[in-house]
């Protein structure tokens, strides 16, 4: 069990050092607190939490830490309490270290958003902003249970997208696991049979490939590792994802797709910041930093510069390459109508649901290209197998 140098004080301000020892982190605090002391740090000979260094939660935790919160919060329960309650959870080491590194920040009076904001990029700045507005309007349990339908709504469309996605990527690597038995076991038997008789171009080429995967495999292995990290090393550089980015709304049926989860996006960052009395402006620089296209990020200098020198955000969001025309015309009459973050929480629902009916044409469309694919190129490697001896026989017709 480790043992914990701690320094905690009690509610007079009287610090007090000591030792204990406890099976972990919250098993200490829980020690202090049956004898009235908060603790203010400690140091431990095993690591009994973990870190929460270089941890980045998803949308699947922040909805459940959003949705334990505002629940707790809304029956009256006080914040140190209801964080305490969650690190009772059976929940992974480094998520519980964050916990615990927020719960400690709290005992010592700070600010929740100020405690995750400490914490570095273990929480998103949207949901830092929305919890200092709630603590400003004193809404912070409205504030975590709209957090939590907001990152409910994300994960489930990350999750149409990932199941939409399996499908296809099951065939492509069936397809590659054909092609490379054929070339690594069937191909070679099939060789050894023309002996030095010459072979057409085609067959040629399919018994170099062979040879590179028989022959040369750790050479082949090293390669395209070698070409998958030069990739995505290439795609980190500014100009390189500026371009990628801008070429992914454009390609045909992806583009669409894009753009629409892109608007959607958007409006539920924007409908929930406006919502917690964030200015406009404010709004607009936090959803700069969730969108997750440098192409459409780089345009919100113009819109932000648009905006604070007294445009309609309608008029500002028209000219944004990347989101849906639909979006600035239900803006337009949200604007109108005084009733903004109903109209983008409503726009934002549609999209949604746009978006999932593509992701679901999209799937299906693949599924038979992908079948077409693979049973032409393993058409092509059977017939380039087969040429030579179409042609043996040809010959001794002739």
């Amino acid at each position: 069990m480790p043992r914990y140098r701690y320094t905690a004080q009690d509610i007079k301000g009287n610090r007090k050092t000591g030792i204990i020892e406890a099976a972990s982190e919250t098993a200490l605090i829980a020690h202090l607190r049956e004898q009235q002391l908060y603790l203010l740090s400690y140091k431990t000979n095993a690591a009994a939490g973990g870190s929460s260094a270089g941890m980045r939660l998803n949308a699947k935790q922040l909805a459940q830490f959003n949705y334990e919160l505002g629940s707790m919060l809304s029956s009256g329960i006080s914040l140190i309490r209801a964080v305490e309650i969650i690190l009772r959870r059976d929940i992974p080491k480094k998520q519980r270290a964050a916990y615990e590194e927020i719960y400690r920040s709290l005992l010592n009076g700070m600010a929740l958003s100020d405690s995750m904001e400490k914490l570095g990029g273990v929480f998103p700045e949207l949901l830092i902003n929305m919890y200092r507005a709630g603590e400003a309007n004193g809404t912070l349990d409205q504030t975590a249970n709209r957090m939590a339908e907001h990152y409910e709504k994300e994960q489930r469309l990350k999750s149409k997208l990932k199941s939409a996605s399996t499908y296809p990527m099951i065939l492509m690597c069936l397809t590659i696991a054909v092609m490379v038995l054929i070339f690594t076991v069937v191909l070679p038997k099939f060789l050894a049979l023309y002996g030095d008789a010459p072979l057409p171009a085609i067959t040629q080429a399919v018994v170099g490939i062979s040879i590179l995967f028989t022959q040369h495999t750790l050479g082949l292995i090293i390669g395209i590792l070698l070409i998958i990290f030069t990739l995505m090393s290439i795609y980190r550089l500014p100009k390189v994802r500026y371009k990628v980015d801008k070429l992914k709304l454009k390609v045909f049926i992806i583009g669409k797709l894009m753009r629409t989860v892109y608007t959607a996006r958007f409006a539920r960052t924007l409908s929930s910041l406006y919502s917690s009395g964030l200015s406009i402006l404010t709004a607009l620089q936090i959803c700069r930093g969730t969108i997750g296209n440098a192409y459409i990020a780089a345009q919100f200098e113009d819109l932000i510069k648009n905006v604070r020198n007294g445009s309609a955000l309608s008029e500002s969001v028209e000219q944004i390459d990347g989101y849906d025309k639909k979006l600035s015309s239900t803006i337009l009459i949200g604007e109108e109508s005084g009733q903004l973050e109903h109209m983008l929480l409503a726009v934002a629902d549609s999209f949604d649901y746009e978006s999932e009916q593509a992701t679901a044409r999209l799937s299906s469309m693949l599924e038979p290209i992908l079948i077409i694919l693979m049973a032409l190129l393993v058409g092509t490697v059977i017939f380039s197998v087969m040429l030579p001896i179409i042609q043996m026989y040809g010959n001794m017709g002739l």
